[in-house]
């Protein structure tokens, strides 16, 4: 399970802790080695998500959560391709938060994004405050995958929608094979040149490799209380989006 591998495997702090640390000491390249790393491809599939919320369920008017936003990549593509939607950003590192509201003022956002700093697992909301949710590869990264679940299910009212991204493996030749010597090989040098932590980019194919995917996250939303789960690989099943409802 994913929850198992953390960024500093030697340190005595626990996943939640260590995650916390390694996305404030990345911070300050972050966004420039994930657009760098994915080709770019990653903004395609924010497009995606938002696209079926937008067709799928109305939200003009409403609250929408944007759980472990980071720099706040999908908070502000979502505030781009909405209209008279209030956004919450949420994220637990500080030095991730305070490059997202950067990028918020430069676009003029700052009147439709809030940015929270927060504990997925234990959220600062009442029952059924959210009329949707958005997560961008991060519940990979929780301490407790099946408790960060819970609490989004508890947040979000009745019938709201809730997708999740998540970097996954894909499955047919020879995108299999090209996938693994790119994510275990050259992507983790990358990372360690450009972010002088040697653990980030190396932390990140082993959480990818234990995160349940497929049905097996499927199978998870439900456990907790969501329905109507669904999945669909993107480019060629290196990313997975996952929808459901409360």
């Amino acid at each position: 399970m994913a929850e198992h591998i953390k960024p500093y495997d030697s340190s005595r702090n626990n996943k939640k802790a260590q995650v916390e640390d390694m996305f404030d000491n990345i911070a300050h390249r972050y966004d420039f080695l994930n657009h760098l790393l994915s080709l770019g491809i990653d903004r395609s599939w924010r497009r995606k998500a938002i696209r079926w919320m937008n067709q799928h369920h109305s939200i003009e008017g409403q609250t929408v959560m944007d759980m472990a936003t980071g720099t706040g990549d999908f908070a502000i593509d979502l505030a781009k391709r909405t209209e008279n939607v209030a956004i919450v950003a949420l994220d637990l590192s500080e030095q991730m938060l305070s490059k997202g509201r950067q990028k918020s003022s430069k676009s003029n956002l700052d009147h439709r994004i809030t940015w929270v700093k927060g504990d997925a697992e234990s959220l600062p909301y009442e029952d059924n405050t959210f009329s949707a949710m958005t997560v961008g590869f991060g519940v990979r990264n929780f301490g407790d995958i099946r408790q960060g679940l819970r609490e989004m299910h508890r947040i979000l009212k009745p019938g709201a929608p809730l997708i999740v991204l998540e970097v996954s493996q894909p499955k047919k030749f020879p995108m299999r094979q090209l996938f693994g010597f790119y994510f275990r090989g050259i992507l983790p040098f990358v990372g360690r040149v450009f972010s002088k932590d040697h653990r980030a980019y190396t932390y990140l194919p082993e959480s990818v490799k234990a995160f349940p995917e497929g049905e097996d996250f499927i199978a998870l939303l439900h456990e907790s209380g969501f329905h109507q789960g669904n999945h669909r690989a993107l480019t060629a099943g290196i990313c997975a989006m996952y929808t459901c409802t409360k």
